[in-house]
């Protein structure tokens, strides 16, 4: 069993999930749809192409200021 990073953002009325150790993409109408549709696609990959080395994602977050246009 592996543990996996899913990263995940709205866009309209689907939310879009991604693994950013394997690179695969899914989607669903809601967050639950989304990350279990990922799940699926990303075991699929992986039968396809296993992976040779465990690589973890490092997640952080960042500011930028705001800039005003005119």
């Amino acid at each position: 069993m592996s543990t996996f990073t899913a990263v995940l953002h709205k866009e309209d009325d689907t939310y879009v999930a991604e693994c950013p150790e394997v690179g695969t993409v899914s989607q669903g109408k809601t967050i639950e749809e989304a990350v279990s549709n990922l799940k699926e696609a990303t075991e699929l990959y992986l039968e396809e192409f296993p992976l040779t080395k465990k690589k973890r994602a490092i997640l952080t977050t960042f500011e930028v200021s705001s800039v005003a246009t005119s």
